[in-house]
Order: structure tokens, then sequence, then C-alpha cells
């Protein structure tokens, strides 16, 4: 193998030189600066309408205030959900629909950052024997939504019965006395909810999008938008012929009448040595819930979460929400209801919360957590398209549902969506993913550019030590993340190209790995 620290996906990389001769065009006001489509919103489901329009053969730019997966799209569970929560609540095209997309992901269009995870709900005195064959048969019945999404049982494994040995052995923290045993279940996992808003953002500039972050839509209209180069200050108008709004819980904010209900969902950071070994993630189920449990995700860094959280939200939106005291007391409360060892307050090294864009409904009195979570697709009367709702697994669908109302709104010449089939950077089969002579690590990450990044290590070896100790993310990872991902500043690098920063105290010693990344690359001209 010759590795060579280059991107697999030629015109897929994102940097500061790129995003300003994008910016510059853009700004020209001649003919050939006018696109077919403006995407407002870098998180998943904007990245997904920029890809899914680009890859029609139309002219895409996507802009964002912040940087790609600034909002929502960086807080969830890490989780491709399967849909057995839905179909338990009698939404069965939700759920059919969460199947389908996790296969696409899983076998198609990224399988090295959507791996399957085990999971057991142990059987403890709190699981009575009625609700661990209503849990049963759930599982079940979500094996069914695999056979029907035409997912293989190669990707996920069929649910079965474990006894207590063997819970114990998946999870040796669990609470010995009452353990009856445990159920295994299996769903999908990414390996980092930001990696894969960025792999889907620079596919789409691979197929000619234009991706702007720091690119602020003061004011949207039927051709285009008022932005604000956030670097500079310097305002300017985009111009397209069709515009759509996926800014997620923001998106009232740049279309009247557009009507959410935000919930909260919080998650706790854990170093891994407070729970023991753990092979498996856990369903702990809530006291007094039927179809509610606290996730407990090992990460395979050092860290483990434990989330999540259903809370209401109400009055203005922040850019970053804060994790009340109120949540983070709950979650451990759940997590000591199940576990032989006792994690205190103190060991929560990190907590972070996400907003979900649920859609206010007529209907929608009560919980945020008994809110549907089918997207809708809104077109306002001067023609401009907003997505919101659904969920990070459903976000291609979202994605095709809002470009195609786009072309139908303005009667735009378009191909079909293709992005079901369009693998997205780094995607390879697993054969050759397994064949990288790299870190298995670097595999899960970065797919088949793994051997660049890996070589930017090779090539010096102050790149291939870990910037923060008993952390696995190296310089070249940072180095990679500025020169073809986009990142533009140590919170990029730090909190969204990798995940560091969900831990202050690792944040503050990484800062330096940081701005060494940022200073290797020729300051722009």
């Amino acid at each position: 193998m010759n590795p060579t620290s280059s991107p697999a996906l030629p015109g897929s990389s994102l940097d500061a030189r790129r995003r300003l001769r994008d910016l510059a065009r853009l700004a020209d006001g001649d003919a050939d600066s006018v696109v077919d489509v403006l995407v407002v919103g870098l998180g998943a489901t904007g990245a997904g309408a920029a890809l899914d329009a680009a890859t029609r053969g139309l002219t895409v730019a996507a802009i964002d205030a912040h940087d790609l997966a600034f909002g929502t799209s960086r807080w969830s569970s890490k989780l491709i959900h399967g849909g057995l929560r839905y179909l338990a609540s009698g939404q069965l095209d939700v759920a059919h629909e969460s199947a389908v997309e996790r296969g696409i992901l899983m076998e198609r269009t990224a399988p090295h950052l959507v791996r399957a995870q085990p999971f057991v709900l142990p059987l403890t005195p709190l699981v009575s024997r009625g609700q661990a064959a209503l849990a049963r048969a759930g599982f079940l019945a979500g094996d069914l939504l695999r056979v029907g999404a035409r997912t293989s049982r190669s990707t996920l494994p069929q649910p079965r019965t474990l006894s207590a040995v063997e819970t114990r052995h998946l999870a040796p923290a669990l609470r010995t006395t009452g353990l009856r045993g445990g159920l295994l279940s299996w769903d999908g996992r990414l390996s980092d909810d930001a990696r894969l808003v960025t792999a889907i953002a620079r596919t789409a500039a691979a197929y000619g999008a234009r991706v702007l972050t720091r690119t602020r839509a003061l004011e949207l209209h039927p051709d285009g938008a008022l932005v604000r180069d956030e670097t500079t200050g310097q305002e300017l108008r985009i111009r397209a012929r069709t515009v759509v709004n996926a800014t997620g819980v923001w998106a009232g904010g740049l279309v009247d009448d557009v009507r959410l209900r935000p919930s909260r969902g919080t998650h706790l950071v854990l170093r891994s040595e407070n729970l023991g070994r753990l092979s498996a993630g856990l369903h702990i189920p809530i006291p007094g819930e039927s179809n509610r449990f606290v996730l407990v995700l090992p990460q395979g860094d050092g860290r483990v979460y434990v989330g999540l959280t259903d809370e209401p939200v109400d009055g203005d939106v922040p850019d970053v929400p804060e994790v009340p005291e109120t949540d983070i007391g709950f979650l451990l409360d759940v997590l000591g209801s199940a576990l032989d060892v006792t994690v205190q307050r103190t060991d929560v090294v990190g907590a972070f919360a996400g907003l979900r864009p649920l859609l206010d409904t007529q209907d929608a009195a009560g919980r945020t957590a008994d809110i549907s979570r089918r997207h809708a697709v809104l077109t306002s009367p001067d023609g401009i398209v907003t997505v919101v709702g659904g969920k990070l697994t459903t976000y291609r669908r979202m994605a095709q549902d809002a470009v195609d109302a786009a072309v139908a709104a303005r009667g735009l010449t378009a191909g079909p969506c293709r992005t079901a089939s369009v693998p997205l950077v780094g995607a390879a089969r697993p054969q050759t993913l397994a064949g990288l002579d790299v870190p298995p690590r670097l595999v899960y990450r970065y797919g088949s550019e793994a051997p660049a990044v890996h070589a930017l290590g090779l090539e010096d070896p102050a790149l291939a030590r870990p910037v923060v100790p008993g952390h696995p993310v190296t310089g070249a990872e940072l180095l990679w993340a500025v020169r073809h991902e986009g990142a533009l500043d140590i919170s990029d690098l730090l909190d969204r190209r990798t995940r560091i920063g969900l831990v202050p105290e690792d944040r503050s010693i990484a800062e330096e790995a940081a701005r060494d990344a940022l200073a290797r690359t020729a300051p722009v001209q």
C-alpha cells in the first residue's frame, strides 16, 4: 500500500480557500452566479438536501451561520434507529421509513460510519414479567421491520433472550440482585453524528455544491437570500431559483407561520472506568414508563454517553442549549436503578443537550415525548420550502421530499432522486474496509480515507500522537479536518470534527494541538 494524504473522492475537499472562492463567485452578480437551489442550514437534513439537489443535476449553494452540524445534528444519541419506538406507538409509516433509511445507511451509503450496535435490556425486579414479554414481542416486531426494509441478517443479527450470566458478561456493572436475565437486540450506531454531516456535505461538494459555513442568512426571499459573511461582516445577496429552509429549530425565525415545539434531549458523558467493561449498550427502563428507556452508550474512546431526556423547551431557542441540573439528576437516578456501581455527580465529566425540531400540531397538547417524529415539508405562499420534524435517521428522505417540493414549486428541470444509492465520502465494501492496513478506529471514522489520514502521521511522527492523554484522536486527524473537512477554527476542530470538546478538561488540553493544525495550513491570501 502506498498511502497518500488526499481524499478518496475528487472534489470533496472543503477548506478556507474554497469557501472564499465560492462565496466570491456567488457575489459576482452575473447570470452564472445564480444557482438553482439555495439551502439554508447545514445539519444532516440541509446537507442532505444539498447532496440530493446536486446529484439531480441542479446547481446548489448551501450555507450555515456557524459550521457543519453546529445545531441539533451533533447532539443526538449517535444511533440510527430502526423505528421500534414508533411501531409501539402505532406510527407504522414512520417505523417502516426509519427501518428503510437505516438499511440504506448501513448497507449502501455509509457502511463505514454506521454499524450494528448490540443492546441489553436487563430484566431487573423493576421490569415485571408482563413488561418483559411486551419488550420481547417488540424486539421481534423490530426484526420484522428489518425484514420489511430488506436489511440483511448479516448486517443486523437476530434479537434473543439472555441468561443472567450472559447479561452480566456483557454488562458487568449491572446489579445482580434479582437479575433474571436480559433481552439482546440490535440497532444501527454512528461512529459520530457530526462526522456523518461532514461526509454528506463533502459528498455534495464533490457533485458541485458550494458549501459555505460562517454565512448567515439575514433574510429569505423567493429568489434567494441576503446573507452575511460572518468572518468579515460583509453582506451580499445570493440569487437562487428556489430556497430550502432546513434550519431545524430555528426555521420559524426565517419563515413566518412555521410553528415548532422544541424538545430537549440531554446526555451525560462519563469515563468508561466508571461503568466497567461494557460490551454492549444498555436499555434501562424509566420507572413508571412503558416504552421509554435511558440509553447507556459506550463510545470506544474511553467515554460513555448516558441519555436521553425528552423535555419541552419554551422561549427563545439558544445556539447551544444548556443542560439543567434536573436533567442530570434524572439520568443519574435511572442509571442507579439498575447498576451495582454508584455514579455520582462528580463522575459526570461532560454533558450536552440538543433540541428536536418537532412540528407543533393542534393535537400535540401533551408531552413532547408523545409528539410524532414525522417530518413535514411546508411551502410558503411565495414558494420558500421549509422542512421540519423528523429525526437524524430519516435525514435522507426528508431531504428528498424537500427537494421534490422545491423543484415542483419553481418548475425546475431535474432528474430523479439518487441519494439512496450514492455512497458518501469514505464509503466502501466491508471487505475493502477490513483489508485496509491502518488502525480500525480510523476506518470506522474515515472509511476508505483512513490510509490518507494515517499517512499524515507517518510523514510527521508528531502528528501520530494523541492530542489528549487517554483519548485516541491524533494531530493527523486535526490537520486532515483543516485541509479537507472545512474546519476553520479551534471550535470546529474540537467540538465537531472530533468530539474532544464534550469534556471541558480534555478540550483545554487539546487547544494547543488544534492551534498547531490551523497554523500548519498556509494563510489564505
